[in-house]
């Protein structure tokens, strides 16, 4: 989850919001990777999460990365809620899941550098105090009720309002983990482009990183339950956004729908003022009821942007959403996947002829099938396995063609971070694939198992 926005005037027009989301695009030299992974943490005698409070805890982990690796703290209510450095910042979702959002890097090895670098640092620490972190979509075997709460005022203001919509909503907050990579657009048609390439073929990255075949201790019947919980969390602000695709969307038409998505808080001098269910137009006129008469800022719009959650999400620039956290090299798989896609023009061209001749119904159902079966999905005539080949062939064009060496120049390029996706491709086997067949074989049933087996 995102930290509180900061900058940005009282906004005297609506014009100025589309303006906003239009100062995101920048010239192709300045294009930049952000990755965002999140991870579970536990305590190691007792396989349970770890709480905030105590010395084997959540505050102890971002304590022990402030004091041994210089980080610098960010606090709420005089409680460490996260850390900062070098433009990249640690973050915690609701249940304690640790969350690293990436400095702006240039290319996936400085990417995957960064990654090796702090779950080098997290390992450290929790080896210390005996914890643990593990990379899956959705937690295995932890009920709600075992799940803390971080102390986060806007945490508290979205667990109150999830049980009024939806039927997951908590779930996803408290027991769920992704890895996302944020990318940049040169323009408004650019922008148009990689969204709707983004939004259709999310599905793709579902069922190539589907890693959560299990809940509350047992199969829960998908590839993906992260991607199923995601399917039935809040109608208002999740999906795959068919008007995307219509004739004439751009900056305005996401305003407006950003507008109709119903508010959760504005932020105030460091409180969370509750406007859950009020609407931004409202605010726009001063007449929001949380705060009577007066006007937001862009800020608060940043704010806003934050709490929509569809498949693919745009501020200034585009998160890719799709995907279940996993294992280490999973994590610099994303990127290589969406940047060999989206950053190279023959590439994204490429990628919007497999998805342009289809409707809203494929769309849709091609993400309902990746969360259920993964790579087995099918959709009509689209096999999912056909379709991840296809896809992750024009990543690798895309990335050979980037041509951005690494390792003092021993590697010309970037495919190299394809090869756990090329293995998946040649098996048919998912990381939910491959968890499932040893909880059947080896594991005997035993879930505990995959602590020792999965963990960083």
């Amino acid at each position: 989850m995102s930290i509180p926005q900061s900058g940005g005037g009282q906004i005297e027009h609506a014009g100025q919001l589309a303006e906003y989301l239009a100062a995101g695009c920048k010239p192709q030299s300045d294009w930049r990777i952000g990755t965002e992974h999140e991870k579970f943490g536990y305590c190691q005698n007792t396989l349970e999460p770890l709480p905030y409070e105590g010395p084997r805890s959540i505050r102890a982990m971002l304590e022990g990365l402030r004091d041994r690796f210089d980080w610098a703290p960010i606090e709420e209510g005089g409680k460490i809620i996260g850390l900062e450095k070098d433009g990249a910042n640690v973050s915690l979702e609701p249940g304690g899941q640790l969350e690293l959002s990436g400095a702006p890097l240039e290319n996936i090895h400085q990417t995957c550098d960064e990654v090796n670098e702090h779950l080098r640092q997290v390992k450290s620490v929790a080896d210390d105090i005996g914890a643990a972190f593990i990379g899956l979509g959705a937690a295995p075997v932890w009920s709600h009720a075992q799940m803390p709460m971080m102390p986060k005022g806007r945490y508290r203001l979205m667990t109150d309002y999830m049980q009024k919509v939806g039927t997951h909503g908590l779930q996803m907050m408290y027991r769920t983990c992704t890895v996302q990579v944020n990318l940049d657009f040169g323009s408004e048609p650019d922008m148009v482009q990689k969204l709707r390439v983004a939004l259709a073929l999310q599905p793709v990255a579902t069922a190539l990183f589907a890693n959560s075949p299990f809940f509350e201790g047992k199969p829960n019947g998908h590839k993906s339950w992260r991607a199923r919980i995601w399917r039935d969390l809040d109608p208002d602000r999740t999906g795959m956004l068919p008007f995307v695709f219509d004739e004439g969307f751009g900056f305005e038409q996401w305003v407006d729908y950003a507008l109709d998505v119903p508010m959760y808080f504005v932020y105030r001098d460091g409180r969370y003022i509750d406007a859950t269910g009020q609407n931004f137009r409202d605010f726009l006129r001063g007449e929001l009821p949380a705060l009577p008469g007066e006007v937001p800022t862009l800020s608060d719009f940043a704010d806003h942007l934050t709490t929509i959650f569809p498949e693919a999400r745009l501020k200034r620039f585009i998160e890719m959403r799709g995907a279940d956290g996993g294992p280490w090299r999973r994590l610099c798989a994303l990127p290589a996947l969406w940047v060999g896609l989206m950053y190279d023009q023959a590439a994204l061209d490429a990628a919007w002829d497999l998805a342009r001749g289809w409707d809203a119904e494929t769309r849709e159902g091609l993400r309902v099938a990746a969360s259920v079966e993964g790579l087995a999905a099918r959709v009509g005539t689209i096999r999912m396995l056909d379709l991840a080949r296809e896809v992750v062939a024009i990543a690798e064009a895309g990335l050979k063609s980037r041509a951005r060496p690494g390792a003092g120049g021993m590697l010309p390029d970037e495919t190299h971070f394809l090869n756990a996706l090329k293995e998946s491709l040649e098996t048919g086997q998912t990381p939910a694939d491959e968890m499932l067949a040893r909880y059947h074989g080896e594991w005997a049933g035993d879930l505990s198992r995959i602590y020792a087996e999965y963990s960083y």
